[in-house]
């Protein structure tokens, strides 16, 4: 075994097929970063769902672990952008119409991630065609618990009271605040330091996918205008109406009870 060989280092580097002729030198840079997104969106779907197993198992620390990984690879992914925005509109221009159909507004392991952590869209799903494997993974991740109903059984287990309507609600709606929720929050905040931890840094990684949100808009915006996207993506206007959607709405609630 080679480090090659474990990591399928060939078959990766094999995987890059720019398609402007002759080849356009930044359509190799499009290509590398948006594959390497797609890699941070795997490995940020493969932690959210083990923190689902962390909240419904009650695992404190695991859950805490967890979220300072994820907290940082959003990080990286935010920092990202600053490589995409090294191309200007004229270099993207020069090969966007090679993506024909193709977007970014396509990926479904980012729809699955926002399915994932409970900011749920049904009306989403007609931009992926039926049948195909991404879209059963889709279906799944929009019937199935999110990381906020996981999280409010985890909460339930500490004492907070939690209504029977969130417990019971139809798991294919996006989370909602709750006030009810809020004050079992701000309880465990006020009086269990290590809930402290576990609640900034859930905080940090929703502002963080927020920054990601803003940061991909101004790379759309800087990059096309207010042109519509490839692919049929409504392009900028479309993206600014989830910039501020937190992902953890009962976190961000409490703020305004401390």
């Amino acid at each position: 075994m080679t480090y090659a060989d474990y990591l399928h280092v060939d078959q990766l580097l094999g995987l890059q097929h720019p398609r402007s002729e002759p080849e356009e030198h930044d359509e190799m840079l499009f290509i590398v970063v948006h594959q390497a997104y797609e890699l941070w969106f795997k490995l940020l779907l493969h932690e959210l769902d083990k923190v689902k197993a962390d909240f419904a198992a009650n695992r404190l620390y695991p859950a805490i672990s967890t979220f300072k990984r994820l907290r940082t690879i959003m990080k990286v992914a935010v920092e990202q952008v600053d490589i995409v925005e090294t191309l200007t509109p004229m270099s993207f221009n020069s090969f966007r119409a090679r993506l024909e159909s193709s977007s970014g507004f396509q990926s479904a392991q980012f729809r699955e991630m926002e399915f994932a952590l409970g900011f749920k869209r049904a009306d989403m799903m007609k931009y992926h065609p039926p049948g195909a494997p991404a879209t059963e993974r889709l279906n799944q991740r929009l019937a199935e618990p999110s990381v906020m109903d996981a999280f409010y059984l985890f909460l339930q287990q500490n004492g907070a009271a939690i209504p029977e309507a969130i417990l019971a609600r139809d798991r294919t709606l996006p989370t909602a605040p709750d006030d009810t929720v809020q004050e079992g929050i701000l309880k465990l905040y006020k009086t269990e330091p290590n809930f402290e931890i576990l609640f900034e840094l859930m905080t940090d990684f929703d502002e963080g996918f927020q920054e990601w949100r803003y940061r991909h808009i101004k790379l759309v915006e800087r990059t096309i205008g207010n042109k519509q996207g490839t692919g049929g993506s409504l392009g900028v206007e479309f993206l600014k109406r989830s910039l501020f959607a937190p992902v953890f709405p009962d976190l961000w609630g409490i703020r305004h009870r401390l």
